[in-house]
C-alpha cells in the first residue's frame, strides 16, 4: 500500500477531500519526523510507539573484502507495535487465511 492508496482510504472514511486528506497525513508524517529528530519519542495508545535507539561506533567487517570498516555512532528511528495492534493483525490474517481455504 502506498500513501496514496492511504489516502483514499481515509479520504473515502472521513468524508474529507483527497487534498484536505493528503494535507493531514503529511502533517502527520512531519510532526513524526520532527519529534524524532528532536529525540522525543510518540506513543499512540493501541497502535504503537515511535523512538530513537543510538548504535554506538564499532569496527565491523566488509563481507565482500573482509577488511576492517569504522562505522560511527549513528541514530535510527524505530517502532514496536502496541500488543492490541499485534492481535488485531493476526486475526485479520486468521481469519483471511480461513476464507481463502473455503474458497478453494
Amino acid at each position: 500500500m502506498t500513501k496514496a492508496d492511504i489516502v483514499d482510504r481515509v479520504a473515502a472514511g472521513t468524508g474529507l477531500t483527497k487534498l484536505e486528506t493528503e494535507a493531514v497525513i503529511e502533517g502527520f508524517f512531519n510532526t513524526v519526523i520532527a519529534a524524532l529528530k528532536e529525540g522525543h519519542g510518540i506513543e499512540i495508545r493501541g497502535f504503537g510507539t515511535f523512538k530513537v535507539k543510538q548504535k554506538n561506533s564499532r569496527m565491523a567487517r566488509n563481507p565482500k573484502s573482509g577488511q576492517q570498516v569504522y562505522v560511527p555512532e549513528h541514530f535510527i528511528p524505530t517502532f514496536k507495535f502496541s500488543k492490541d495492534f499485534k492481535i488485531i493483525v493476526d486475526k485479520g490474517m486468521k481469519l483471511n487465511k480461513t476464507m481463502e481455504k473455503k474458497e478453494k
